[in-house]
Order: C-alpha cells, then structure tokens, then sequence
C-alpha cells in the first residue's frame, strides 16, 4: 500500500451525496478491506430512525444491509448534513458508523477495532463542499481532517480489475415435528441450526469452479475440505494480502488461479461481465472412522398428535473478493459468514407464516446504475411480484440506493444470472438484442399506427403487426411492463447504460412501476 493512500480519500462512485430532503440525512460509506483503508465504494441511505430522533436505528439499519450488501464490502463511515459545527456532526457521524459497523461484523469485531479507519464526512445543506474527518480506531476525541480528496476515472476498472465475486447456491429443507394444538418456534430453530451447523463441520467439502477456463493449464475446480477452514469470520486476513502463503501449496490457491491473461483493450468492466467463481456445499460421509461402532436409534414418545412440516429454504449469496487472496479465507471469511447472515435473515422471515401457508422467499442479486457493486434482495413471491408489500419493499431499495421512483430497476426480470450455464457477457449481451427487438416492434407498431388512416393495408402487413404486437405484450407482462433500452444520458460527466421503463398513457403515478 503506497504512503500517500493512507492520508488520502479515495471516491470510486459517481454520486457521493445522494439527495435528501430528509434533515435527519444520513448515509453510510461503504468501502472494502481488499481495498486502501479510505477507499469510498459507494454510499447507501439511511433509512431507518429512531422514534422522534435523529439517531439511527442500527438493529434495522445492520439487518438490512447486512443482507444489502455482499460480503467483501462493509460500512467505513457515514456522512451527515450539516451547516455548522462541522466537526461535532463528523463526530457523530463516526460514531453511528462504527456502532453499524461493529454490528455487521458481529462476534469478534473488537478485534481490529483499534485499528480501523472510519470516516466521517459533512455535506453543507445548501450543495456546499464536502469535509472529510477520520478517526484511527476508536478515538472520536482526536479527529484527522483529510484534504487530500481523489475522484477515480474509472471506477469499474478499479474494482473487477482487482477481484471477482463467488456464488454460493444452498438450496435446503428443515424437517421439524409440532403439536398439532400449538407450534413450537424452538423445533424449527433447533432443526434449522443444527443444517447450517454443519457448514463448519469437519465432513463439509467447498467445490469451486469457474465456467469460462478454456486452458488446461489451469484448475477447473478445487475442493476445499471443513478442516482446512480457518476461525475467522470477520475478514482479518483481507487485510495482509500481501502476506499470503506461495500458491505452490495446494491449501493457498488464491481466487485469480481460476482465471486467464485477459487482454485489457477488449474486456469490459462490470458486474455483469465480473469473473465468477461457483461454490458448491456438499457433506462428505464416506471418510473412514477411527473407531467401529454400530447404529443407534434413540425413541422420543410424543406427549400428544404431532404434525411434520417441511420448510424449503434456498441460500443465494454473492461475495467480493481479491484475486490474490487464498480460497480457503475466502470460503471461512466470505461464504459462510454469508449464509449466515442470509439464513438468520430467511429464519426471521419465515416464521411469522410458517404454518399459515409455506413461503416462498428467494434472493436475487442485481446490478443498477449507479452502483458499482451488485446488491441482493430476498423478494416473498407467495402471492406473485405485484404484491403491495412486495412493492413497497423494492420502493425502500430504491430510495436506499438512491434510485429513481421511475424506473422498475429491482424487479426479477433485471436480476442477474451468474450461474455456470449462463456464459459470461450474456447479460449483457441478453439486454442488447431484447433492446433491439423492442425498439424494431415499437417502430413498426408507430408505424402502423400512421400509416393506417391512409387506407387499407395489406394482409401480410397486418399480420406481421399483430405478432409483433403480441409478443410485445408478453415480453411486457413477464418484465413487469419494463422496455429496456441502451440509452446514454449525462452522469456527473460520463455515460453509462440503464434500464427505462414504457410509460402507459393511461398510467400517471410512477410508483406504480416498483
């Protein structure tokens, strides 16, 4: 790490301070430990307050973005908005982002606590400058004012150029046995814990592979066993990249084995277009014993009638990582801590409905402009995507992020599609030719639409007309009436694509499009 990084902010997104005409404005940094210590990724809102205060609520804050964000990125401070007194408001800044922080992090995070670098910023109300407080651990009484501010050209490039994500997939089913009078919370908690228990268990195995290694010359797959897992669950390792062992040792294959020499004038960089790495969980029962024994079955008599329920759960999670950090931290640092979080978060959820109907929670990840990262949601489709609260949980995402209310950006038609059978650059490359089709069926549908007060129209025209009429509809109702388009619009002075939505003449409130 060069000298001059420490005492100096690093700004990768385009948009730092996100409109707020909320006077309790408050939003989170977010950095990266495979990054230099005051390197700004991006910034989330806050959006959660405590009762007739201006402090946050960092339980709701901590569980939502805990599931918001991949692993591989955390909160590095916070930024208010202030007109005076600036240094008391970077205080108080500091201080609500290392309370959020240290929630994230969970158990062990008073670890690094004295060494962590929070920032704490202060935007002037009026559209003022931005300053810049840095407090080194946990010393809110002595403050750093940093002056040295640096705006990346090329954010995206600073980010995929350095790392790459990991997609673990767990689909599961917790079996569990309740009275037929009452349920008991506790059978479906002890059943579900004792499945994710078994992640750190000795007989797990990680297989990671990757889809786009054409070389033999490189690992297609590696297997990663639970005793070779590490205790550390709070990315201590990430920070000594620089101290990893030789790659020679089969225990220490850092992330980047997997991929090629890419030529750097034809890549582009995005999440989309993100080199990714498929971890698959699996439990190995075949190992030797050391002793002999023989099977035992214990009988536990019901006091009453019984009910089995099966509840089918499904983990997604996305997790950032460095090219040069080892496989084995990144599964014990990244991975599971992921499914962790994103299990207590699918637990949470479950239970208010367990027995009323069986819910249908699933995660998607997506990519929207303006974000540099990819960012997960866990969407509840029992009663389909247009559900009110459905609905108004993708309006909360959008105002997190920072989104326009305009434009269906969340919805399951824009996830991405990082499996292994899905080719690298498809999205991409999906968006563009179904950009194409609409805009051809949107042309010749205006066409027609002029053309038809001049007299009747041939048959073959008619029909061409209506097929592409009808196909337009469907391509509609399975987008949630979203026609995406390759556009190019200013962006704080470049330009980048997004998705627009088609606006019904009949359709005046936006909000309906979330």
């Amino acid at each position: 790490m060069e000298k001059d990084e420490i005492g100096r902010v690093t700004i990768l997104c385009r948009k730092l301070i996100i409109a707020d005409r909320d006077d309790r404005g408050l939003q989170w940094l977010i950095g990266s430990p495979f990054f230099p210590p005051l390197t700004v990724v991006s910034t989330l809102r806050c959006i959660h307050f405590l009762p007739n205060s201006s402090s946050p609520d960092i339980v709701k804050e901590s569980e939502e973005i805990g599931t918001l964000l991949p692993k591989g990125f955390n909160v590095i401070g916070a930024v208010v908005h202030a007109s005076s007194d600036i240094e008391r408001s970077s205080r108080g800044a500091i201080d609500a982002a290392l309370r959020l922080s240290d929630a994230l992090l969970g158990e062990g995070s008073g670890r690094d606590a004295e060494t962590r670098d929070i920032i704490g910023a202060v935007a002037e109300k009026n559209g003022g400058d931005t300053s810049f407080f840095v407090s080194r651990g946990k010393k809110l009484d002595s403050l750093e004012m940093i002056t040295s501010v640096f705006y990346e050209k090329e954010p995206e490039k600073y980010i995929w150029e350095r790392g790459c994500l990991l997609r673990c997939e767990l689909p599961f089913q917790v079996p569990f046995y309740y009275s037929s009078k009452d349920l008991h919370e506790g059978n479906f908690l002890c059943a579900s814990d004792e499945i994710i228990a078994k992640l750190k268990d000795p007989q797990a195995a990680y297989i990671i592979e990757t889809s786009n290694c054409i070389s033999s010359e490189v690992a297609q797959s590696v297997i990663i066993r639970g005793v070779e897992l590490n205790n550390h669950t709070d990315g201590t390792h990430a920070k000594n990249l620089n101290l990893v062992a030789p790659t020679s040792d089969p225990q220490f294959i850092t992330c980047g084995k997997f991929f090629l020499e890419r030529k750097t004038s034809s890549i582009v960089y995005s999440a989309e277009d993100a080199d990714v790495l498929q971890v698959s969980v699996m439990i190995n029962r075949s190992t030797k014993s050391l002793s002999s024994f023989a099977p035992v079955a214990e009988y536990f008599p019901a006091p009453e009638d019984v009910k089995l329920q099966v509840v089918h759960l499904k983990l997604e999670v996305l997790c950032y990582s460095a090219r040069n950090y080892p496989l084995v931290h990144a599964i014990s640092e990244l991975i599971i801590p992921g499914l962790n979080h994103q299990f207590n978060a699918l637990k949470k959820a479950v239970l208010p409905s367990l027995i009323d109907h069986q819910p249908q929670f699933r995660p998607y990840h997506f990519s929207p402009p303006g974000v540099l990262h990819p960012v997960t949601a866990i969407y509840e489709l029992s009663y389909g995507e247009t559900e009110l609260k459905l609905v108004e949980a993708r309006k909360a995402l959008h105002q997190r992020l920072g989104l326009p209310l305009d434009r269906p950006l969340l919805r399951i038609a824009n996830a991405l599609n990082l499996s292994l059978s899905n080719p690298k650059g498809s999205n991409t490359f999906s968006r563009k030719v179904l950009c194409q089709v609409l805009r051809c069926s949107r042309m010749c549908i205006l066409g027609f639409q002029a053309v038809e007060s001049q007299g009747d129209l041939p048959l073959w025209f008619r029909v061409l007309t209506y097929i592409i009429t009808i196909f337009r509809m469907v391509l509609m109702t399975r987008a949630g009436a979203v026609l995406i388009v390759h556009c190019k619009q200013l962006f704080h002075g470049s330009d980048f694509s997004t998705t627009q939505p088609l606006m019904f003449h009949h359709i005046e409130k936006y909000n309906k499009f979330l």
